[in-house]
């Protein structure tokens, strides 16, 4: 580790919770430099849906690389984007009569959080985002906004604005009702919280500590945005 230690940023994070240099994964599973094994729970953030080198992936990604596929075409048109887009549209899209469009933005969530946020606040017309309690969201600057851990808030990262924070499902005990809470801070105008353009949550929280929202909290927060127009 001692090399990650002395060439790589301070601002890297997940390192210090895998002290450990990986080298191979197969599925579920991933095996240090040493040949010790690990359940990857982690899973890429969540990106990994279908584990690591999943043969079928592989071979049709060995496959592309062989016969020279484009593999950076920023946003001009490709056989792969061709391919990718009729498929969405045949199996997702027209059996539901959706007429979405679709934007390809970049690999991380936080870029989706940073265009979710805009588009909330382009259409509602108003700046405030109520986010939860242990919430994480990304590390551009409109996800820190909207993120709750103190490593990340420092003021270094950039200006936090236009955000509040209230109790996620569970934080001040089983017996706090968060959304009556919230409800009161909508209702009240001399709360200091201005009605946000959106809330932003977390089903399940990763990086505060393993909490699942009740399926009953998130269609009660579901009902408090459809009220308020959020």
């Amino acid at each position: 580790m001692r090399i990650f230690e002395e060439m790589e940023s301070e601002v890297r994070g997940y390192i210090r919770s895998f002290p450990a240099v990986f080298d191979v994964a197969r599925g579920s599973e991933m095996f240090d430099e040493h040949g010790n094994r690990y359940i990857d729970f982690f899973a890429g953030a969540g990106s990994l849906n279908y584990g690591h080198n999943n043969p079928a992936i592989k071979e049709a990604l060995i496959e592309y690389i062989q016969r020279d596929g484009i593999t950076h075409g920023l946003d001009k048109a490709t056989i792969a984007k061709q391919g990718f887009l009729q498929k969405l549209r045949d199996t997702i899209f027209t059996p539901r009569n959706l007429e979405y469009k679709v934007q390809f933005t970049g690999p991380t969530g936080t870029n989706a959080v940073e265009t979710a946020l805009k588009l909330a606040r382009m259409v509602k017309g108003r700046s405030n985002v109520i986010a939860f309690t242990n919430a994480y969201h990304g590390l551009s600057m409109g996800s820190l906004a909207v993120t709750g851990n103190s490593f990340y808030r420092d003021e270094s990262y950039g200006v936090r604005a236009n955000s509040a924070f209230i109790p996620f499902d569970g934080y001040l005990g089983k017996d706090f009702d968060s959304l009556a809470y919230l409800r009161k801070l909508l209702t009240d105008q001399s709360s200091g919280v201005d009605l946000p353009a959106a809330i932003i949550v977390e089903t399940v929280q990763g990086e505060g500590g393993i909490h699942v929202a009740r399926d009953e909290w998130l269609q009660g927060l579901a009902a408090i945005c459809r009220e308020f127009d959020i």
